[in-house]
């Protein structure tokens, strides 16, 4: 029988797709999701009626609409703080996750090193090695936020070819300081390698904190390139419509592999979400607003029941350290797989376990998402209470 791909074998089964069909099991709060709490705006949903029965509804321009791109190329040059080619600087992708790996397939070689932060978004590893490069890991603390600026010195040295910064960061909820994306920033440029910015949740992000496109820091454009979609900013995961921004020189080359690897994202929903992104700034502060309430709320609940987490500075999952009943003997053979497939069985919450996320095949946390109704929230801080009865 011929061979498969070598890569695949290095690839697990997707942490939180196993996780939610063995919620499905059971009458379990699933807070294993990554999916929006809100609907998408009114005016998206009326203009996607309307386009419904007058169309587009054959294919669009591989590199999206002129329509969407003028309108995408606007905002991106209000964030970046310069002009933004329409044409020449954006594809319209079927969703960040197809932009990231066009990207990757674009500017990667066999054998070049990304680094990514760890704990990462669980598609950057198999994209990297889909790609032919090495994923090369930099470890950053999901509680406390720090890490160290020589491992990011030491990987350019050593040649890698990309970095790539979730901001802010999925499963973290970190959110990156403009200093800390300029010194990255200056040492991709100083090694002439790229900077890839997945900005998916670039709306979600909690005061005090402030959002910073690594594309806006001066001298840094032209070795940036920026992942983005429509999926969290309005609430329509399902819709499938991304896009990359960058220079012209990178964008060619995307464009190229994107042309092959899904011919153009979705007509009809690119021509529906053109008026989400001409929604006055009222929505976004009902945006945060939303997500901000609830984080607020679950941490307070999680603090009342005595379970330790971290405080995200954005998004909409936070992270529940369990490090204390894996050291208990009913528990010390457990893996944090392990930990939440009990959970689901004997506490009635899904969580989606830590490991999903990085390279080791255990960790001392479990990542939930708030973006619920407050009962639910309440009943799940509940729920989560008992296990401070183990200890």
């Amino acid at each position: 029988m011929p061979a498969m791909n070598k890569s695949i074998k290095l690839f697990r089964e997707s942490a939180i797709s196993y996780i939610t069909k063995l919620n499905d099991k059971y009458d379990a709060i699933n807070l294993s999701e990554g999916v929006p709490g809100l609907e998408p705006p009114e005016e998206m949903l009326k203009a996607l009626t309307k386009s419904a029965a007058s169309g587009p509804h054959q294919y669009a321009p591989s590199s999206g609409y002129d329509s969407i791109k003028k309108i995408i190329a606007d905002k991106a040059g209000m964030t970046y703080g310069r002009e933004v080619n329409p044409e020449k600087e954006i594809v319209v992708t079927c969703g960040a996750t197809e932009g990231l790996i066009c990207t990757l397939l674009a500017m990667l070689n066999p054998g070049d090193n990304v680094m990514v932060f760890s704990p990462f978004y669980e598609s950057y590893g198999p994209d990297i090695l889909l790609s032919g490069g090495e994923p090369v890991f930099i470890k950053f603390d999901p509680f406390t936020y720090e890490f160290d600026m020589e491992e990011i010195r030491d990987g350019f040295k050593n040649g890698a070819r990309a970095i790539i910064i979730c901001n802010p960061n999925n499963p973290g909820g970190k959110v990156f300081t403009r200093e800390e994306l300029k010194e990255i920033g200056n040492l991709a440029k100083k090694y002439d390698a790229f900077i890839i910015a997945d900005e998916v949740y670039e709306h979600i992000v909690f005061q005090p904190s402030k959002f910073v496109s690594v594309a806006s820091i001066e001298g840094l454009y032209d070795n940036t390139v920026v992942c983005n979609s429509i999926s969290k900013t309005f609430s329509s995961s399902g819709w499938r419509v991304g896009y990359v921004t960058g220079p012209e020189r990178i964008i060619e080359n995307v464009k190229k592999v994107h042309d092959y690897v899904t011919s153009g994202a979705p007509s009809i929903l690119q021509k529906t979400a053109e008026c989400g992104f001409e929604l006055d700034e009222s929505y976004y502060t009902q945006l945060n607003g939303f997500y901000m309430s609830r984080r607020d709320y679950f941490a307070k609940k999680l603090d009342e029941a005595g379970i330790k987490h971290n405080n995200p500075q954005g998004t909409f999952f936070m992270l529940i350290d369990i490090s204390q009943y894996l050291k208990l003997d009913a528990f010390k053979e457990y893996s944090d797989m392990d930990f939440c497939k009990w959970m689901i069985e004997n506490i009635g919450v899904t969580a989606v376990p830590g490991s999903g996320f990085l390279l080791e095949n255990t960790s001392n946390f479990i990542r939930v998402h708030f973006a619920k109704d407050f009962d639910v929230l309440n009943e799940a801080a509940k729920r989560l209470a008992k296990l401070n009865s183990l200890t």
